[in-house]
Formats: structure tokens, C-alpha cells, sequence
């Protein structure tokens, strides 16, 4: 019964064939056009891209804006 359900599994995953698109991804990441790689890929590494810089910028200003509010001394009543 085991052996069986090995084979079953091993035989249909080596059925599936998945196209090699490697090359296509190349020539489109060595072309030339003037677009940095790590935009090359599209509208998602954009999308991706300007997303991690929002929230950089964003991480940067509050920790800058808490540095400064624990450095003033609290007014005592």
C-alpha cells in the first residue's frame, strides 16, 4: 500500500513539464534600454519598489521624530 503511494506520487510529479523561460529572462535583464535592473521586471518591482522606499522614509522620519521627543527633558508641574 506505501510502495504504492510513493510510485503514485513520484510518476505524476514527473509528468508535469514546466516550460524553461531562463533565457527569456535574460535577454530581458541584459537589454540595454537605460532602466535599472531591479525595475526591469515590471510593474510589480515598481509597485515593490516604491513601497520599501515609503516605508524607509517613513521608518527614518519617526525614528528621528522619537529620538527627539525622548532627548527634550519632560516639564514638571
Amino acid at each position: 500500500s506505501l510502495r504504492q503511494i510513493s510510485q503514485r506520487t513520484i510518476s505524476t510529479a514527473s509528468r508535469r513539464q514546466f516550460e524553461n523561460r531562463v533565457p527569456e529572462k535574460q535577454k530581458l535583464f541584459q537589454e540595454d534600454n537605460g532602466i535599472p535592473v531591479h525595475l526591469k521586471g515590471g510593474v510589480m518591482d515598481a509597485l515593490l519598489y516604491r513601497v520599501t522606499m515609503g516605508l524607509t522614509v517613513f521608518g527614518t522620519a519617526y525614528v528621528v521624530y522619537e529620538l527627539l521627543t525622548l532627548s527634550m527633558p519632560k516639564k514638571q508641574k
